[in-house]
């Protein structure tokens, strides 16, 4: 269990999903994870039921909701503004967890004041790793990622470096560009000194943005093996002429506009353009 020493809190945004946010809750509560009255709930002004739903069924949780739908990041920002502990844990609705293991990421994060975000070990529910460390992309990544070719040589040997497979071999913290935003530990005096998560991002690539702009203020970013968060995963991002592929390419668009993304060698780390100055605010 953690310890009462360690200030965590809880942000999880929900848009139309009360049944998955009430079992990550109850997840993180009966393991120990946090306190119920830690946890903020953000409803992204969902056209259903589910900010009454939610407000009935978890009683003695920090369950708010915005004005309007401005996307993922602009849920978590308006979650940051509810907490008051060092550290937060941002979760997506459909993860839960199966015991106390995310104490070892925690305590990495607690352990280097230059670490400024931990990322979990997500695992699929049948038990597979989900790879959550990334490198940054380059072309060839972002090709190989959506099409078929990524299967094949020589793009297939590019693809399992860009998921860092090889680097969760020895089973201790390892640096990562940037960390699935999944499910991940950020301290949050540094999340708000630059400026939360972009909101300009309605859909993807926030957490690949936040990381970049982690590592440009000369803060680091970690990946912790055996923090464990089992990660429901239904990916629709891939199919191009699906609503969420389609904001998926937008926001790559955007993280392209943003950064350098180079054809071959993707960067170790990425800065900032001098001239860009846009981000969403906490």
């Amino acid at each position: 269990m953690v310890d009462a020493a360690t200030s965590l809190n809880v942000i999880i945004v929900n848009y139309c999903t009360p049944d998955l946010v009430v079992g990550c809750v109850n997840s993180i509560v009966s393991n120990g994870v946090a306190a119920i009255e830690d946890i903020v709930v953000v409803d992204s002004c969902s056209p259903d039921n589910s900010f009454a739903e939610l407000r009935e069924r978890l009683t003695h949780a920090n369950v708010v909701q915005t004005e309007e739908n401005a996307g993922y990041g602009a849920g978590v920002n308006f979650g940051a503004k509810h907490c008051s502990s060092e550290i937060v844990l941002l979760l997506n609705p459909d993860t839960y967890f199966e015991d106390n293991s995310i104490y070892s990421a925690i305590e990495a994060l607690k352990a280097d004041p230059t670490v400024a975000i931990a990322g979990l070990d997500l695992i699929y529910p049948n038990g597979d790793r989900q790879y959550s460390s990334r490198r940054f992309y380059s072309c060839l990544e972002i090709i190989g990622r959506r099409t078929p070719l990524g299967r094949h040589w020589p793009l297939k040997s590019r693809i399992d470096s860009h998921l860092m497979k090889s680097s969760w071999d020895a089973g201790h913290p390892f640096e990562a560009d940037w960390v699935m935003g999944t499910g991940i530990l950020v301290r949050r005096e540094m999340f708000l000194a630059i400026g939360g998560m972009d909101e300009a991002y309605f859909l993807y690539m926030e957490d690949t943005d936040l990381c970049a702009r982690v590592w440009a203020a000369g803060f680091k970013v970690l990946c912790v093996p055996g923090a464990r968060l089992v990660h429901d995963h239904q990916r629709s991002s891939v199919r191009p002429f699906s609503s969420a592929g389609r904001a998926h390419l937008r926001s790559l668009m955007r993280f392209h506009g943003k950064f350098s993304v180079p054809i071959f060698n993707p960067p170790r780390r990425l800065a900032l353009r001098q001239n860009d100055q846009t981000h969403g605010a906490a």
